[in-house]
């Protein structure tokens, strides 16, 4: 595959500097630059569930029958509010 990028004038120069200064090829370099990027999006990436552990249970109402008795305990609600 070949790629053309464009970099600032002040970014080429440096990494021209740089590059010649470790003797390695910019085709070499250009690779392992995307190989690490690569590698380190794939580590850092959370799950589902790491992005919203710290909301699961948050504002939880103590009751653990809501799945199972979630008509009767909506009418006591709303019977509640409107006995006011």
């Amino acid at each position: 595959m070949t790629i053309t990028i464009r970099l600032p004038e002040k970014l080429e120069d440096e990494l021209r500097a740089r590059l010649e200064a470790q003797s390695i090829g910019l085709s070499d370099f250009v690779r392992e630059a995307i190989t690490e990027k690569l590698e380190r999006e794939q580590v850092e990436k959370p799950s589902a569930y790491e992005l919203g552990k710290h909301l699961f249970g948050r504002h939880g109402s103590g009751r653990d029958d809501l799945s199972t008795n979630r008509k009767k305990i909506l009418g006591e609600i709303l019977g509640a509010k409107h006995r006011r």
